[in-house]
């Protein structure tokens, strides 16, 4: 089996470019970018595919700093989660916010503290 293998920096270009390359509002100097359905799964479909690459490509020895740094960047999740709890509005969107903030915070807490336990599992215990 032959495994296609994309270079992670034409991801990140492509990710990066993609709302500019997709959104003719964009290519006239518009500030909009679309939120179509059909652009947020090609967003997500880069995403995934840039993802696989990265943990792909990280030795097994480094796991554990690469978990560290995710629960950093899953922390976006959680300013994503304030905002949309913060617009107020509908009290759909206020619950939905809510519990998107709950989870979030678990994520990035439940994170460093595993990555905490994995790591006193590698310190000397002294006697």
């Amino acid at each position: 089996m032959r495994r296609i293998v994309i270079p992670t920096a034409i991801l990140l270009t492509v990710i990066t470019a993609s709302p500019v390359l997709a959104d003719p509002l964009a290519q006239e100097g518009g500030s909009e970018v679309s939120q179509t359905p059909i652009f947020l799964a090609f967003i997500l479909a880069l995403s995934i595919f840039l993802g696989f690459e990265l943990i792909s490509k990280v030795p097994a020895t480094l796991h554990t700093p690469l978990m560290s740094g995710s629960n950093a960047i899953s922390g976006i999740s959680l300013i994503g989660a304030l905002i949309a709890a913060g617009h107020g509005g509908d009290v759909l969107v206020i619950v939905l916010g809510t519990l998107a903030v709950a989870t979030a915070t678990i994520n990035v807490v439940g994170g460093y503290l595993v990555t905490d336990r994995m790591l006193e599992m590698f310190k000397k215990k002294e006697e």
